[in-house]
Parts: C-alpha cells; structure tokens; sequence
C-alpha cells in the first residue's frame, strides 16, 4: 500500500518524460559531491603506544581527528582552553572512550592565548613521569578569525587573535622540542600544522608583506587576504625548522639511503623530527560556519539557509580529515632507510634473488616506489603542494638594521649555521629565517605586553 502511494506521488510530480533529465541531474550531483569531498587517504597505521597531542582538540575538525585516531589505538592528549570540569572535555572524553573502546584519551586545559597558560602547561608536560611524544597536531589555526558580515569584533581584536594564535604554535613547539630531540633517532616525530585554504591568496604579496613588518594588521587588509597571511606564515615556518632541525648535530645516526633510493625518492633528512603542514580544505563546519556567523555562541540563520549549497560543494569533516591523516600515517624518510638497511642484514629466506635467469635472458627485480613523507612540506589533498613564494629582496631584509640595532644575532641566525640549507622553498632561507624573527619578535612583544597587564592588575 506504502509503495503504491510513494509510486502513484512519484508519477504524478514527475511525469516519465523528464525520467532521464532526473537520472542525469542525480547523477551529476552524486559526481560533484565525490569531488567536493577530495582524496582519500589510501595509508593506514597501527597507532598503539603512539602518543599524539592535539590542540583544537573540540573543534568539529579536531573531534574528527580524536575519533579516527583513538579508533586506531593511539594516546591521545587533547588540549583545550576549557577547563576539566566543563562539558566538552568532561562529556566528550569519556564518550570517546566508550566509542572508540580507547582508555588512553585525556583532556588538558592550556588556554593558548595567554603566553603564561602555555609555559605553566608545557612545563608541567616535560616535568611529568612520561613525556614521549609521536605526533604534535596544531589545529586550532584553522578556523578563520572574522566574519563575511564583520562580527562583533573590529579589525584590530581580529588581526590580534590571528596573530596570537600563530605566536601560541610558535611558543608551544619550541618549548616542546627538548623534549623531541632527546628521543632516540630511530623513533620517527611528526609536527603537523592545520592550515586554512587561503594561503594561496597571499603568496604574491607574502615577502612584501613582511618587510612592511605585518601589514595584515591593518584594517584595511580584506579577511581572505589576512587569513592567507596568517596560514602561509605558519607554513614557511615550519619549512624554515625542518632546516633548522636538519641542520642540527648528532641528529643523523640513521643509517643514509642507497644512492638509488636517494635518486628516486627524497629520502635521507637527518632529523627524525619531521615538520610539515596540512592544509584540511574547505570544511563546511569549519570554514564556512564561521564565516557566516553560525558559530556556536552565534544566533545568525545564514549558514542554515546555505546548507544544501554548503553541503553539497564543501567539504564534510571526516573528508576534511583525511589529509591530515595522510601526514601522519605516510611512512618517514629515516623509517624507510632503517628498514632498507634491516632488510639488507636480515634478508628473508623465503626472498627471490636479486636477479634471476631464465634461459638466455636475466630478469630484474622490480622497483616499487613507495611514497614517503617529505620533510617541511605543505600537504593539500593527500599530496604535497608547491607555493610560489617571492623571495626577499635584500633591500627589503629586516634582519640586517636589527643585528646591527642590537650589536648581536637573533635566535634564528644562531641557529642557522654556515652552509645552511637552502632549497628554494617558500621563498627560500631568507624568507624563511624572516618569518622565524618575525615570530621571535613578536612573541616578545605579547609577552611584554601581558607582564604590563598583570602588573596593572596586581595594583589594582
């Protein structure tokens, strides 16, 4: 009877003679939403025992993250700005454990745009009983800051959370390195960065826009561009550490690739600290949602009238996820060479020789290339992408009047040692030692600024 009626409504609503324009329509959009959606990561990984720390860990992004990581056994450290007994961190971990039948989930509370919240949390990592770490995920800068309608905040509340945002991944990762280089070589460490789409936007104008000391700053500056700053910035730094830390002594202990491998793979980093940045695509709950005020503390109906468009075009977050994921389950180039090596002492019994023969002729071995990770790369789609980044002008270098101002060399120039890498990347060392001081800088200044107001406070 059901089938009948749904039958008998079908006909009369849709007569047999647009059947087929139905039948291409369905599937035209069945096509744009698979493509909508993106790549799928096609690696897998055993995550037991890996302890991997999330920041940004309850936004729609960063529950994704949680969920398919702690399906995959991993230790998960979510941190949040909320505190313990709020209900995101006190409802949603243990639901995740029940769900993912993971007990090694745990929130922490570090609020990241206090300078003084993240030191009081790290220090209280790297003082703690286990302080191993596999995988540091920066995805609290991924949401945009703004809104297409200009929101309750003005230019310069924006521009400051932006860059605050950009200095807290700043100060965290490096406050948490000691405890990366200790770990023993053989161990491959990731630093992930989540980036927002618009980085592409700002490319043109990056190098410019440094020498003028941050011009996203301004009011004047539209959100896509300052967004595009913002993610590029955080991009060309963390290429910028991955030479740092390839530069750094005693860290290549892993055995270097057969000069085969390395023509045909970029393998042989000396770091087994890996650092490169995702970029998630456009997400509907992350990307669009705030850009049309549906936050979650918003009243604004934009974002639901805009759903079937957003549905359809944007991506969903397991989608989303997908890169990142990519990041972090893509073998390492140090992993591959110890395996290589392994293979080499400990051949299998049951291996094929090397070369076989067959009557008159001489079989080769076939080599199979296997994608690894590459070291300071930007990762879009599950594939690594290439920025076309002016480089910095020597007229336009900051470094020099300030080494000159201080009598002394920066952080970042110290670090640099003669004969430091430069491959091009990202506008090259210069743009990338540029951003590092540019962070340095900065970071002084919120830091300086947050003493002031404390100081302020405890007249008060």
């Amino acid at each position: 009877m059901v089938l009948q009626v749904v039958y008998t409504a079908a006909t009369s609503l849709f007569p047999s003679k647009y059947y087929l324009h139905i039948a291409v329509s369905a599937g035209v959009l069945l096509v744009t939403y698979a493509f909508a959606q993106g790549r799928t990561t096609n690696r897998e990984r055993d995550l037991h025992a890996r302890v991997i720390m999330i920041t940004g860990a309850f936004t729609p992004l960063g529950l994704t993250l949680l969920t398919a990581l702690a399906a995959r056994g991993a230790h998960i450290i979510a941190v949040s700005p909320y505190p313990l007994d709020h209900p995101y961190p006190s409802l949603l971990i243990p639901l995740l454990r029940s769900t993912t039948g993971n007990e090694n989930i745990f929130a922490e509370c570090a609020d990241l745009a206090r300078t003084a919240s993240i030191r009081e949390f790290c220090t209280r990592f790297l003082t703690g009983g286990d302080q191993r770490l596999d995988a540091l995920v920066f995805a609290h800068e991924y949401q945009p800051v703004g809104t297409l309608f200009g929101g309750r905040q003005g230019a310069k509340e924006r521009a400051e959370r932006r860059e605050r945002a950009s200095l807290a991944t700043f100060l965290m990762a490096t406050l948490l390195l000691p405890a990366l280089l200790v770990e023993p070589v053989e161990r491959d460490i990731r630093i992930v960065t989540l980036v927002n789409p618009f980085y592409a936007a700002s490319a043109p104008k990056f190098s410019k826009n440094l020498s003028e000391a941050g011009s996203d700053t301004t009011a004047s500056t539209p959100l896509f561009l300052a967004e595009g700053f913002r993610a590029l910035r955080t991009a060309v730094l963390m290429r910028h550490l991955q030479r740092i830390l390839d530069s750094l002594p005693n860290r290549a202990s892993a055995p270097a690739p057969s000069e085969q491998e390395a023509g045909q793979a970029e393998v042989g980093h000396p770091s087994n600290i890996i650092a490169v940045s995702a970029c998630p695509g456009i997400s509907r709950k992350d990307i669009i949602a705030p850009l049309l005020c549906a936050e979650r503390d918003s009243d604004d109906g934009c974002y639901a009238l805009l759903f079937p468009f957003s549905a359809l075009f944007m991506k969903s977050p397991t989608a989303a996820a997908q890169t990142v994921l990519h990041a972090l389950f893509l073998p390492t180039p140090i992993k591959r060479a110890l395996a290589h090596v392994d293979a080499t002492i400990n051949p299998s019994p049951a291996a094929p020789p090397a070369h076989s023969v067959t009557g008159d002729k001489t079989v080769e071995p076939t080599i199979v290339l296997e994608e690894v990770l590459k070291p300071g790369a930007l990762y879009r789609e599950c594939a690594v992408v290439q920025v076309a980044v002016p480089p910095l002008l020597m007229s336009d270098a900051r470094s020099e009047p300030e080494k000159g101002r201080t009598g002394r060399k920066t952080n970042a120039e110290e670090s640099a040692a003669p004969g430091f890498p430069d491959d091009g990347e990202f506008g090259g060392e210069a743009v990338g030692r540029a951003v590092w001081e540019w962070y340095e800088e900065r970071l002084k200044r919120w830091e300086a600024l947050e003493k002031a107001e404390g100081e302020v406070a405890g007249k008060a």
